[in-house]
């Protein structure tokens, strides 16, 4: 967004000259007092000048009878896993009142590296809404994945200045922060005072203060209220997080309050266009947060002027003189509707998206694995005793179970009667074609496969099956599409969805992901899976950390018994 002239800025404001843009007739929702005023708002540029009054305008918005709210900041997500790029991501949440979203290239970038980093800065100076960069701090995730890139804090230093970045993005390797690993340290040391995001699932006690000891100012990873006080007690910001597969408001909310909302914020970190599409996006977090019971301030605040507050960015979050016209207009405050969006002055719409400049995509051609067979699935061992993967669902934390599964002519086969289906990941960036299988248990699978290039958080090929050919089938048929979901069936493919940036983002519009993703879900159910969103469950199955965690009863965590996936 341009700055208007300075002088044209007071003129309008004081009244002396017409603004730009008046909305005229509406009540404003003040998310510092809790009061809600008639008032017009007067814009110049793209810069409030004028509330609490009337104005005249060169063009006047009728909005008698509506609500207007400050435009809501999204703080922390991965807009790759919305699964479209970042033109269509905007197409897709800006009319549900999103007008920042503070993104974590991370997704791309351990597919990539700077090249995929360069792709969302280039773009995000060509979207309607402002897209605000979070440096990738973990590429790769820990030192047990094999991701296609590596970057050091010597590779991110010369983007920590671009007017784009507000700092380093989630540190999820929180062992090498406590443990001082060499490449965290230089990381941690080289954006010493500037925002670094946190990402310490579970983390408490001595340990998570040496975390937060360490420079690190926020947390989207809390998953009940007393992890969530704890975090905030010690002064990080708590980022509460409803996604596509993470959904944690539902047992955030009894700690979100008029009190607490300063320091607390939304985020979506993953959500797909199905899910935009059936519940809504940041509206769906207010709405949801209202109807259990938090104080519209408090909902409006978090999404709002806490968010703002939180990352630096001092030029919004509030309808009041000075600040970026970023708002919404709406019915009431309780259903959180959008009917009207600007975001720096700028109405959200077809007219708006129609002038954007597109840089072309990257990553093309990313899956590189050679072809599996239906032999390649099978598990050897003597024991009978073997590790298991169990799902949680709606949390990427999962459970460390033990089954005896008997191997019969050298294979451990799935057992479908007791939900155990083989999953395994095979290295897709052409580094070393490394294979790992094992099992999991709350997939609900009966038959068939279900693969995926979406693989947190190193993107390699998942593949989760009940028949080793389909699962064959699934996996070599993602190179083939270069990436995305498939699934199969009696050696067919049932569904699939090309996702050729990276393995992660589709080339074609927000509402054709949308309706393959019905599809998908559709032809997933068919097998017997009951997951709600199966396919970004299977991309969170095979972090090979969060499934194992190992709390000492101290409540911190024993490092020294991580496993890695069987």
């Amino acid at each position: 967004m341009t700055l208007p002239p300075l002088s044209d800025v007071i003129t309008q404001g004081r009244g002396l000259a017409p603004a730009d843009l008046v909305l005229r007739g509406g009540r404003v929702f003040d998310v510092i007092t809790g009061e809600l005023l008639e008032s017009d708002v007067a814009i110049c540029g793209g810069l409030i000048v004028g509330v609490f009054d009337s104005y005249e305008g060169r063009e006047v918005v009728d909005v008698t009878g509506k609500i207007l709210v400050p435009g809501f900041i999204d703080t922390h997500l991965h807009i790759e896993s919305s699964l479209v790029t970042p033109y269509e991501f905007d197409r897709c949440v800006g009319p549900h009142g999103v007008t920042t979203a503070i993104c974590d290239p991370h997704e791309i970038a351990n597919v990539c590296g700077l090249e995929g980093i360069g792709y969302f800065l280039d773009a995000s100076a060509h979207t309607v809404m402002d897209i605000r960069v979070n440096l990738s701090s973990c590429v790769p995730s820990t030192h047990m994945e094999t991701a296609g890139a590596l970057l050091e804090a010597a590779d991110l230093v010369p983007l920590m200045d671009h007017p784009r970045v507000i700092g380093l993005a989630e540190f999820m390797n929180f062992p090498g922060v406590l443990h001082q690993d060499a490449g965290c340290m230089a990381k941690l040391e080289a954006f010493r005072g500037r925002h670094i995001d946190g990402h310490a699932p579970l983390l408490s006690g001595r340990d998570l203060n040496g975390y937060i000891a360490a420079g690190i100012r926020t947390e989207h990873e809390a998953t009940t209220a007393t992890e969530a006080m704890e975090k905030l007690r010690k002064g990080m910001r708590v980022l509460i997080r409803e996604g596509s597969v993470s959904k944690d408001l539902h047992a955030l909310a009894p700690m979100l309050t008029e009190r607490t909302s300063p320091y607390c914020c939304f985020c979506t970190d993953d959500r797909n266009p199905l899910d935009i599409a059936e519940h809504g996006h940041l509206d769906y977090l207010i709405r949801t947060a209202i109807a259990l019971g938090c104080p519209p301030l408090a909902a409006y605040r978090a999404a709002s002027l806490s968010a703002a507050e939180a990352f630096g960015l001092k030029d919004r979050g509030l309808i009041a003189p000075g600040k970026r016209a970023d708002i919404v207009v709406l019915q009431d405050l309780a259903t959180c509707r959008p009917e009207m969006v600007f975001t720096g002055g700028v109405r959200v719409g077809d007219a708006a998206f129609a002038t954007r400049q597109i840089v072309p995509p990257v990553a093309r051609h990313s899956v590189k694995a050679p072809p599996v067979r239906a032999e390649d699935f099978r598990t050897g061992g003597n024991r009978a005793e073997t590790p298991v993967i169990g799902i949680l669902p709606g949390k990427i934390i999962t459970e460390h179970l033990t089954y005896d599964i008997a191997p019969t002519d050298g294979d451990k086969r799935p057992d479908l009667a007791r939900d155990l289906v083989k999953i395994a990941v095979i290295e897709r960036h052409g580094k070393n074609s490394n294979r790992a299988t094992g099992f999991v248990k709350g997939f609900g699978l009966k038959r068939g496969a279900i693969a995926s290039t979406v693989c947190h958080d190193h993107h390699n090929i998942a593949v989760v099956g009940a028949d080793y050919a389909d699962m064959a089938l699934a996996a070599n048929r993602l190179g083939e599409i270069e990436g995305g979901f498939v699934v199969t069936e009696g050696g067919k493919v049932l569904a699939e969805l090309a996702l050729p940036v990276a393995g992660l983002m589709s080339l074609q519009p927000f509402e054709v992901v949308r309706d393959e993703l019905i599809t998908l879900r559709a032809a997933a159910r068919s097998l017997g899976v009951e997951l709600e969103e199966p396919f970004l469950q299977l991309a969170f199955l095979v972090l090979p950390v969060i499934p194992h965690l190992k709390i000492t009863d101290h409540g911190m965590i024993d490092v020294d018994r991580f496993e890695v996936m069987p």
